[in-house]
C-alpha cells in the first residue's frame, strides 16, 4: 500500500510541475518573449527553471494540445500563429467571465472580505511605488481571488481560469502602464463592491480587463511581435 501511494503522490507531483512549465510557457508566448518562426528550447527552459528536461517536453506537448505550441517534424516545438485578434478574444472572454463574477460578488461580499481587498489594494499600491513586480502580481492575483470566491459561483470561476491561464500574469508588471491601471481600475472595482452594485461591478471589471488587454496588445505592438505578420 505504501509504494502505491508513493507512486500517486509522485504522479501528482510530476503533473503539478509539467502545469508548471506549460504556464511558464505560456508567459512567455503572450508577453512577447517567444513567438511564432522562433524555437522553444528544452534545454534552455529546464536550465532556466532548475529542473530536467521531461516536464519540460510533457508541458509542450499538452501545449500543442491546446493548439497553443506546433511540434516541427525533426526540428522542435515553436509558438502557434498568435494574432491581435486572439490576444483581443482571450481578453474579451476574461472580461465577460471576470465582469460576471463582480456583479454576483457585490451581492454577497462580506465586510471581512472588503476589508481583505483593502489591505490587498494597499499591499498592491505600495509594491508599485517600490516597482517589487513580486509583489505586485501576488497583491493582484489576491485582490481577483478575493472577489472571485466571494462571488459564490465556482463553475463560472472555474470558466474564468480556463482563459486567464492565456494571460502572462509572470510578466504582466513588466509591460508599460500595467501596474499603474491596475491601481486605478481597482479603486472602482472597489467602490461598485463596497455599494453593493452588481452592475457597476460588472463594468468597472470588464474594463479593467479590457484594459489590460489593450496594454498587452500595445506592449505586443511595441516590440514587433506581429511585423512580418500583418493582422
Amino acid at each position: 500500500m505504501s509504494v502505491a501511494i508513493s507512486g500517486d503522490q509522485a504522479l501528482g507531483r510530476r503533473r503539478q510541475l509539467s502545469d508548471e512549465v506549460a504556464a511558464y510557457v505560456r508567459d512567455l508566448i503572450m508577453s512577447g518573449q517567444v513567438r511564432h518562426g522562433e524555437f522553444l528550447r528544452l534545454e534552455r527552459i529546464a536550465e532556466d527553471l532548475g529542473i530536467s528536461v521531461t516536464p519540460v517536453r510533457e508541458a509542450l506537448l499538452s501545449l500543442r494540445g491546446e493548439g497553443f505550441v506546433t511540434l516541427e517534424p525533426r526540428r522542435g516545438f515553436m509558438p502557434a500563429p498568435l494574432t491581435r485578434q486572439d490576444v483581443q478574444d482571450l481578453f474579451e472572454a476574461q472580461a465577460y467571465f471576470a465582469g460576471e463574477l463582480a456583479a454576483r460578488a457585490a451581492g454577497r461580499i462580506t465586510g471581512a472580505e472588503l476589508e481583505s481587498l483593502d489591505r490587498t489594494q494597499a499591499l498592491l499600491e505600495e509594491a508599485s511605488k517600490a516597482r517589487d513586480s513580486a509583489t505586485i502580481e501576488r497583491a493582484n492575483h489576491e485582490f481577483h481571488r478575493i472577489i472571485n470566491l466571494s462571488a459564490g459561483s465556482p463553475k463560472t470561476a472555474w470558466l474564468l481560469q480556463l482563459v486567464v491561464r492565456y494571460a502572462p500574469r509572470r510578466f504582466y508588471s513588466s509591460i508599460e502602464g500595467w501596474t499603474q491601471a491596475s491601481v486605478d481600475d481597482h479603486h472602482l472595482v472597489l467602490a461598485a463592491l463596497r455599494a453593493g452594485d452588481g452592475d457597476a461591478a460588472r463594468q468597472a471589471m470588464r474594463a479593467h480587463v479590457r484594459h489590460a488587454g489593450t496594454l498587452l496588445v500595445v506592449h505586443l505592438e511595441a516590440q514587433g511581435f506581429w511585423n512580418e505578420r500583418p493582422g
